[in-house]
């Protein structure tokens, strides 16, 4: 039997519909007010394009009316894959670049090569000028020889020595040899790395006859040698891996310093060229051109065919404790005199008797040939000297 619905009920059924319909009404009346409201703002403000200031400005305060939705940030956005932990991310470490002018007054920084460091070819290199450094091997050392130039001669007029002396085979040597640079950078001005330079130098050696008491133990000879040299440095690539690192040119006068009849002299233009492969091989080149002089003022006329016009070294860095050298002498002429001179040194920096850097070095040479000194120029002979050299200071 079916149920009868109750009038209790029926009244409450109607008065939540109401409740419902009138509900529905203000919401609805209410989204309609807040549409115009704002339709209203942003069209009131479109309308006063007379008054462009005041027309901004009502943009400005219907904008701040407005509810705007929060922008999603940019870690909501990525994938949880494309998320890192702070754990996992590494650290990467600043990267510091820094660039620093060339050390300047260290002739001795080890960054250079040596043919750099020797003639200070570089801004890095450069100990500046007027300072004192070495220049040929200061030694001493003691020689043999299979003779002694006992009577000097030489085809000039009143040149040759009335009468022999009882000299000995053996003698005490001493070089003495020093530079200076006195100006730089002249054709370099254009070139900040690189320094062209004006060197003056002089070079001396003895021959002490300390064995011969009976002649007083006196100095045979001694060969004094001023020189102006100009460097210009260079960077050429050559075959085989070597580089030409400078060329130059050396004003060279060269004497005894004797009166007649022992007097011997003369004066030279050279060509100067030095290349190095490696830091461990090295060449030197020299070609030269002898002032000529008046036939009545010529010690030695015959000198260029003897002692040579031209000269190359070589030298081998064995290791850091050894090196090797030979020089090589010609007269570029069809006789062929000249000379060669085999070297070695041996350093002692690692050996515990003298401090690191010291610049002392064993030092043994045969020499064979013309002009072991001025007044031998035109006597071959060979010698062998073995001493101590003071080198790169």
């Amino acid at each position: 039997m079916a149920k009868r619905y109750r009038p209790a009920s029926f009244k409450a059924l109607i008065f939540i519909a109401s409740c419902a319909i009138a509900t529905g009404a203000a919401a609805q009346a209410a989204f309609e007010k807040s549409t115009a409201s704002k339709a209203t703002g942003w069209q009131q403000c479109s309308a006063l394009r007379s008054d462009s200031v005041a027309r901004l400005q009502c943009f400005d305060r219907w904008a701040a009316e407005q509810t705007w939705p929060d922008a999603p940030s940019p870690v909501a956005q990525q994938s949880p894959k494309t998320l890192q932990s702070p754990q996992g991310l590494q650290a990467t470490a600043p990267v510091l670049i820094t660039m620093t002018a060339p050390e300047v007054h260290n002739c001795k920084n080890p960054r250079f090569s040596e043919l750099s460091r020797y003639w200070e070819l570089e801004a890095g290199s450069d100990c500046g000028t007027f300072g004192i450094r070495g220049y040929q091997p200061i030694s001493l050392s003691w020689i043999g020889s299979d003779s002694v130039n006992t009577q000097p001669t030489s085809p000039s007029p009143d040149h040759t020595a009335e009468s022999p002396l009882s000299f000995k085979n053996s003698e005490l040597r001493i070089g003495l040899s020093v530079r200076t640079k006195i100006a730089q950078g002249l054709l370099t001005q254009n070139e900040p790395l690189k320094r062209d330079s004006v060197w003056f130098a002089y070079s001396q050696e003895s021959n002490w006859q300390i064995l011969s008491g009976d002649l007083s133990r006196p100095f045979r000879t001694t060969d004094h040698q001023p020189e102006l040299i100009y460097i210009y440095p260079l960077e050429a690539p050559l075959p085989w891996g070597w580089q030409l690192r400078y060329a130059g040119l050396s004003l060279n006068h060269q004497s005894n310093g004797q009166p007649l009849p022992l007097s011997r002299s003369w004066n030279r233009t050279m060509l100067l060229a030095g290349m190095e492969k490696n830091q461990a091989f090295y060449l030197f080149g020299k070609l030269w051109y002898r002032t000529p002089e008046d036939a009545k003022d010529d010690d030695n006329p015959d000198i260029s065919d003897l002692i040579g016009r031209a000269e190359l070294a070589g030298y081998w860095h064995v290791n850091p404790d050894h090196t090797l050298g030979v020089t090589l002498r010609h007269s570029l002429r069809a006789n062929g005199n000249g000379s060669v001179r085999l070297e070695w040194l041996r350093n002692f920096d690692h050996s515990g008797f003298v401090g690191n850097n010291s610049g002392l070095r064993l030092h043994t040479q045969l020499f064979s040939g013309y002009g072991d000194s001025l007044v031998d120029y035109n006597r071959r002979r060979t010698v062998l000297s073995v001493g101590l050299s003071l080198v790169d200071w």
